[in-house]
C-alpha cells in the first residue's frame, strides 16, 4: 500500500483528510495512483463513499475488511486482476463498480455482501461466476457485459430483487431455468453472445419483464414468438414504449425494437 500521487488535487493532504473524516466520502479518482492509499485504511469505520476510479491501482488489500461502515466502492478504470476473500466482510456495502479492470474470477466471498444492490464489473476477463451470488438477495443490477462468461449461474435465479441484468458481448451460450423465478425483472440484455434458446418459462414467468434484447445472438424471432407467454411480454413491451412516446423520452430511430434479429 501507499500512496501513488504526491499531491492529489483537493488542497493540502491534512485539509483533505479532514473533509474526508467530516464526510465519510474519500473522493480520489484521476489521482494517477498506483497502490491502494494507507490513509483509507487509517480512517476505517469512517469511510462511507471511496472513489477510486481512474488510477493504476493493481491491488486490492484485504485490509480493506476494516472499512466496515463503507456503502459505495467506486474502483472502476484500473489494473486489478483479483479482489481479497475479506471484500466479503464489507457488510454495509450497497454499490460496488469494478468496470474496465483485469479481473478474471469473483472471491465467493462476494455472497457475504448482503446488503449490495448494484454490481458493476463490465469490461474485465470474467469467466465464470461464484454460485454464491444467489445470496445476494438485494441486488437490483448486475452489469457483467464484455466479458468472456459461457454462462450464468443456476443460482442467480435466488436473486429475488434483481431488476436488471446486462450481459451484452460475452460468449453466453445457455441461460438457467431459474431466471424465471426472478418477479422484479425489467431488462435482461444479451446482445452479442451465442445464446441459441432462452428458457421456456421466462416469458411467463417474468411478469415484470419490459426489455428482452437478443441481438447478434442464433435465436431467431419466428422461435421468439412461439414462446409461452410472448403475447404477454408484448403488450408490457409496447405499454412501456406508449409510456416513453407520452413522456417525451428520446428513443431510436428504428421506432419499437422487438429485441431479437430477424
Amino acid at each position: 500500500m501507499g500512496c501513488g500521487a504526491s499531491n492529489p488535487a483537493g488542497g493540502s493532504k491534512a485539509s483533505r483528510i479532514k473533509r474526508w473524516r467530516s464526510t465519510g466520502i474519500i473522493g480520489l479518482r484521476d489521482s494517477k495512483l498506483k497502490t491502494f492509499p494507507d490513509v483509507v485504511i487509517e480512517m476505517g469505520r469512517g469511510v462511507r463513499t471511496l472513489d477510486l476510479t481512474h488510477n493504476k491501482i493493481s491491488d486490492v488489500p484485504a485490509e480493506i475488511s476494516k472499512l466496515i461502515n463503507m456503502q459505495r466502492l467506486l474502483m472502476a478504470d484500473n489494473l486489478i486482476e483479483r479482489l481479497p476473500g475479506n471484500l466479503g466482510k464489507l457488510h454495509s456495502l450497497k454499490v460496488l463498480m469494478l468496470d474496465g479492470n483485469r479481473i478474471s474470477c469473483l472471491p465467493d466471498e462476494l455472497g457475504q455482501l448482503i446488503r449490495l444492490e448494484q454490481l458493476s464489473i463490465s469490461r474485465n476477463m470474467l469467466i465464470y461466476l461464484p454460485d454464491t451470488i444467489g445470496s445476494l438477495r438485494n441486488l437490483m443490477l448486475l452489469n457483467v457485459s464484455n466479458n468472456k462468461l459461457k454462462s450464468l449461474p443456476e443460482s442467480l435465479g435466488s436473486c429475488a430483487s434483481l431488476e436488471e441484468i446486462q450481459a451484452n458481448d460475452n460468449v453466453v451460450e445457455e441461460l438457467p431455468a431459474s431466471l424465471g423465478n426472478l418477479i422484479q425483472l425489467k431488462s435482461l440484455c444479451l446482445d452479442d453472445n451465442q445464446v441459441k434458446q432462452i428458457p421456456d418459462g421466462l416469458l411467463k414467468d417474468c411478469k415484470s419483464l419490459q426489455n428482452l434484447s437478443l441481438h447478434n445472438n442464433p435465436i431467431s424471432i419466428d422461435e421468439f414468438q412461439l414462446m409461452e407467454g410472448y403475447q404477454e411480454f408484448e403488450e408490457r413491451r409496447k405499454k412501456k414504449f406508449d409510456k416513453q412516446i407520452d413522456s417525451n423520452v428520446m428513443i431510436s430511430s428504428k421506432g419499437l425494437d422487438v429485441g431479437v434479429d430477424k
